[in-house]
């Protein structure tokens, strides 16, 4: 192999002794195409386990507990046994609940994770400021009972 100067490509020296200059035109994707499909099942899988519950709430069982469908984009207001209040994974301050639901779409669905430990007048001053500002769309989330 030689190198000409200023060119970057393939040198070669033919059988006659000349020498042939291949260019590189292309480059070949495929490789490329093929990483980066396999990288998109990895984030595709993960993306999976870890989308949801990210707060540890223990939930109450029910027996009569209805199965609902994947909601779109859910509001997820979550109490924990602590007292802590999180909205949509942030954390707030119980008093500020109001704030970031003053601008909701009335049709917005809901979705309270509250812990089973938690202190019911938390759950109802959540209940209350949904009320208070007409978002009656919400559901509260539970297991259903260990057999």
């Amino acid at each position: 192999m030689e190198s000409v100067k200023g060119y970057t490509g393939l040198v070669q020296n033919n059988e006659l002794g000349a020498i042939s200059v291949k260019k590189f035109d292309q480059i070949n994707m495929i490789p490329f195409i093929d990483i980066m499909l396999v990288l998109l099942a990895i984030v595709l899988t993960t993306a999976s386990f870890v989308s949801k519950g990210l707060i540890e709430v223990d939930l109450p069982s029910a027996d009569q507990s209805l199965v609902i469908e994947e909601l779109k984009q859910p509001i997820e207001i979550a109490l924990t046994a602590e007292g802590q209040l999180y909205f949509n994974d942030q954390e707030i301050d119980v008093i500020d609940l109001g704030e970031h639901l003053v601008g909701l779409d009335k049709s917005v669905q809901i979705q309270l994770r509250i812990d089973q430990s938690a202190q019911f007048k938390g759950f109802i001053q959540i209940v209350n400021d949904l009320k208070a500002y007409e978002l009656e769309n919400f559901s509260i989330e539970t297991q259903l009972p260990q057999s």
